[in-house]
């Protein structure tokens, strides 16, 4: 066989093959702007230069205590900078973030820290009580540093003699830190939300994460020095990778602790954001402030919004508000949002009956992702392009995870086939267009966290008097789903609502708890199986 002769004497090397990362965005970012506002949060800010040094100072400093590659590195942060700081220290170092949800329990935290082998832990004061408990719960006894914010103070209890600002100080600015050795290698670690037992940590790459920064920017329309405003957690799916990717484009972060209305219309005027990102909640919290706590935007803003897609009222008001919206879908396993709803202009020609049903659909690919498409998961055929044929939702490419950390039975489920299986039910249309019709597994998105209808269930069956129930999504304007739960109650027992709802805030999230209880018989098949597409229906009226 003939050789081929574009690979005659023409190998990788240094000067032609580095690993794909998100970590020389920043370093370029510093030096091409080294006096662009890079961060702001409250008072305080950062240029690109003091950025970078910063996080060089915090690498350094973790460095100084044994932290290298493979090892994690546990924060419990809010939308501050020490937590986008965290987002380029730790893997600078070849270590692996591991970013927590702070509206978790302490029991899935200290799973989380355990099942991670967190070697450093870097929390805010404001989650103190959560964090000391799961501390106490956890196997392992990471260092701790405390996050003191300056800008907002906390009154939490200190968990540590040791302070962030104090010990970043003692770290090098200019701390030379090292590309990874393979872009394979892990940069973060994400759990999912536990839907059938203890949640799945969830490992990205180097390369994935490298390759969302420039989709992310395309797919935005980000542009050059865009302000972005941090309404999304940057606990959840690194923040869609924005907090990388913004680098890449020498952006803004406006850092913003808790979502209030006045706070981001406040800092959407005073500072021209440009961009945000979040679920329906966000736009729910803007479009219901009350006149004190509202301004007038005189500029455009970018909305990219996930879960559920809000009722066509409230896009038009978000619209007529100066927000232009972005419909996206992915999952933690795909780095956040991997499906576009890309607008085409022919269909402003359409009614508005026509313009609304094209923005109901998820949409196409992300640039970064190679294919995706809706399959019959048992033949691993495409299903018809029909927009009538439901199957499974799948994705293939380089923003898809490396798998589950730990768990090679659910990895290998995963990628059964060559595809990563969503569990997401949808359809597919001619021009490529998915949308999804239903979960498989019954999750409920609230507020952009996922809830398990399943976990839920759980634990309203151990109640003595409850002797059927079944949870399902309510839809809601303000959080886009809330649980519904429908009770059957034992022959001779009684429960009122408040007893419920209580019995499981004491065992749940606030956030998973039941928004509404429904005493009702729960229908079933013959076999006994609870129809939950009745009670989707009757959850709308609950």
């Amino acid at each position: 066989m003939p050789s081929n002769p574009f690979n005659e004497h023409l190998e990788k090397n240094r000067a032609n093959y580095q690993p794909l990362t998100p970590l020389q965005f920043l370093q370029r970012a510093a030096l091409v702007y080294p006096n662009h506002p890079a961060i702001i949060h409250g008072a305080r800010r950062f240029t690109y230069g003091e950025f970078y040094a910063r996080c060089r100072q915090l690498a350094s400093a973790l460095a100084a205590r044994g932290i290298g590659e493979g090892d994690t590195v546990s924060v419990m942060l809010a939308n501050t900078p020490a937590m986008l700081e965290a987002h380029y220290a730790v893997p600078m170092l070849g270590a692996v973030l591991h970013t927590i949800n702070t509206r978790l329990d302490a029991p899935i935290v200290a799973f989380q820290l355990d099942h991670a082998d967190a070697k450093f832990f870097i929390t805010d004061r404001e989650f103190a009580p959560l964090s000391k408990a799961a501390l106490e719960q956890a196997n392992v006894k990471p260092p701790v540093v405390d996050y003191d914010d300056k800008e907002f103070p906390q009154s939490g209890e200190r968990l540590s003699d040791v302070e962030y600002e104090d010990f970043i100080a003692a770290g090098d600015p200019e701390f030379e830190w090292s590309m990874p050795s393979d872009e394979w290698n892990a940069i973060s670690l994400n759990y999912t939300s536990g839907t059938t037992g203890n949640p799945k940590g969830v490992v990205y790459h180097h390369r994935g994460a490298a390759l969302m920064c420039y989709a992310n920017n395309l797919e935005a329309g980000m542009g050059q020095h865009p302000v972005y405003l941090w309404t999304l957690p940057m606990f959840h799916c690194n923040g869609w990778c924005f907090p990388w990717s913004l680098s890449a484009v020498a952006g803004t972060h406006v850092c913003l602790r808790w979502v209030r209305a006045k706070a981001m219309y406040d800092a959407i005027v005073e500072h021209r954001v440009t961009h945000i990102s979040g679920a329906p909640i966000v736009m729910a919290t803007l479009l219901n402030a009350s006149p004190d706590e509202r301004r007038s935007i005189e500029h455009k803003v970018s909305f990219n919004h996930a879960a559920a897609p809000p009722p066509q009222a409230v896009m038009d008001a978000m619209a007529a508000a100066g927000f232009h919206l972005t419909h996206l879908y992915g999952l933690t396993e795909t780095y956040g949002p991997a499906v576009v709803n890309e607008w085409n202009v022919d269909w402003n020609g359409l009614d508005e009956a026509g313009r609304a049903f094209k923005r109901t659909r998820q949409g196409v690919r992300y640039l970064a992702l190679e294919d995706l498409t809706v399959m019959d998961p048992s033949t691993m055929q495409r299903v018809p392009a029909d927009g009538e044929t439901i199957g499974e939702v799948m994705f293939r490419g380089n923003i898809v995870m490396k798998g589950y950390l730990k768990n090679q039975k659910a990895t290998d489920e995963a990628f059964e086939g060559g595809w990563f299986h969503s569990g997401d039910l949808g359809v597919l249309y001619p021009d490529g267009y998915i949308q999804l019709k239903d979960r498989s597994k019954d999750i409920i998105i609230s507020g952009g966290e996922n809830i398990s209808s399943i976990e839920v269930e759980d634990v309203l069956y151990k109640h003595p008097a409850v002797a059927y129930c079944a949870v399902v999504a309510k839809p809601d304007d303000k959080w886009g789903e809330t649980p519904c739960a429908f009770i059957e109650l034992r022959p001779g027992m009684d429960a009122t609502m408040d007893e419920l709802m209580d019995w499981c805030r004491e065992r749940l999230a606030k956030y998973k708890c039941p928004r509404h209880i429904v005493f009702a018989e729960v229908p079933r098949t013959s076999t006994g199986k609870i129809q939950k597409f009745k009670l989707r229906e009757m959850a709308k009226d609950a």
